[in-house]
């Protein structure tokens, strides 16, 4: 397994759409900071940011630990639209796959995925979306390309 993106400390850049449900594409850009302060736990800081102005910048701030295995890992994440969410991922070989799900007294029952394809040790496609109950309400596909120093 050669993940970059998660496992390693960087800054990324994301860029592609936004998809909305009954809504149109959106354009959307923004940065992931990744930060390693012990071992096993990391921090990831990203902002979502729509050029067109057609809706407010989404922020995530997430603090996550790596299991023993490597292979998996659990985290907390404050989301500007969401709230407090909790949530897992597993690293695969060429993917990592996470979901996560708003904590508290959450009637609609709101979720979440998202995997990040490989493409190499620079890039990755993401693709993901955002439930309401079984519903989907807004999905996102871009590229998060590695910032080198």
């Amino acid at each position: 397994m050669v993940h970059t993106f998660i496992l390693e400390s960087g800054q990324w850049m994301i860029a592609g759409n936004w998809l909305e449900r009954n809504g149109m594409l959106i354009t959307v850009n923004g940065n992931i900071i990744v930060t390693w302060d012990r071992t096993d736990w990391f921090s990831m800081e990203t902002k979502l940011i729509f050029p067109s102005k057609d809706r407010e910048e989404i922020t995530l701030q997430y603090k996550g630990r790596l299991d023993s295995d490597e292979r998996r890992y659990t985290f907390l994440l404050q989301h500007s639209e969401l709230g407090k969410v909790e949530g897992e991922g597993w690293l695969g070989i060429d993917s990592i796959i996470q979901r996560y799900w708003v904590l508290g007294n959450d009637r609609q029952r709101r979720s979440g995925f998202e995997t990040l394809l490989r493409l190499d040790k620079d890039r990755y496609y993401s693709s993901s979306g955002i439930l309401t109950g079984p519903s989907l309400i807004s999905a996102m596909e871009a590229t998060i390309e590695r910032q080198l120093k």
